[in-house]
């Protein structure tokens, strides 16, 4: 028996249609995209399970490189999870939704949140987080250049915002910032909220 035993599964979409985006943007995305970093995932952990783990070494080794191949693939998996599914609504929120009033006390309004997003996914390589900072509690957007680049330890996505090229470039092409308001359109703050509840409720223990 060997932790490396778990298999990982791609996870479907569950919406249809969305605001913005083509159905083969999404395909390739969804099926190429997320699916590969599940399939590495998967084939890295195969090979953990036989790697010579006593010619372990910092400068060079095969179980340095699968080790640091796992974190990228598991985070690009985890990350393109909480990106999909947070779409299939239709941006709008109610003012009395605890994630709405929480970003409203971080961020001084909900204007200042999605400013700082935005920016943030134009600083960005790979990723825009909105995340509760583990220690304060406060929500933050946190840069990431890469999957495993840029993340805070303790830090639970709430909102992943994907900049990397495959996730805009068949509809919008270099145009990076003319993605970004279809990605606000198509997000279900509901589901942003149950979301926030739940990581709320780990850090108040």
């Amino acid at each position: 028996m060997s932790n490396y035993d778990e298999q990982y599964d791609v996870k479907e979409i569950k919406y249809k249609e969305l605001q913005g985006f083509s159905e083969k943007q999404i395909s390739f995305h969804h099926n190429i995209h997320y699916a590969g970093y599940v399939k590495k995932r998967n084939e890295v952990h195969n090979k953990l399970k036989g790697v010579d783990k006593a010619s372990a070494n910092a400068n060079y080794s095969e179980f340095r490189a699968l080790k640091r191949e796992e974190t990228f693939n598991a985070s690009g998996q985890l990350l393109h999870e909480s990106y999909f599914s947070t779409f299939g609504g239709d941006g709008k929120y109610a003012e009395d939704m605890d994630v709405i009033k929480k970003i409203t006390d971080d961020f001084g309004s909900f204007d200042n949140f999605k400013q700082d997003m935005i920016a943030t996914a134009k600083a960005a390589r790979g990723w825009a987080i909105l995340a509760i900072d583990p220690t304060d509690g406060r929500l933050r957007n946190f840069l990431a250049d890469a999957h495993n680049d840029g993340a805070v330890w303790g830090a639970i996505p709430l909102i992943t915002l994907d900049v990397y090229e495959h996730a805009f470039y068949v509809d919008y092409g270099p145009d990076k910032a003319k993605y970004l308001e279809p990605f606000f359109a198509n997000l279900d703050w509901k589901i942003i909220n149950e979301r926030y509840n739940k990581v709320k409720a780990v850090y108040s223990k």
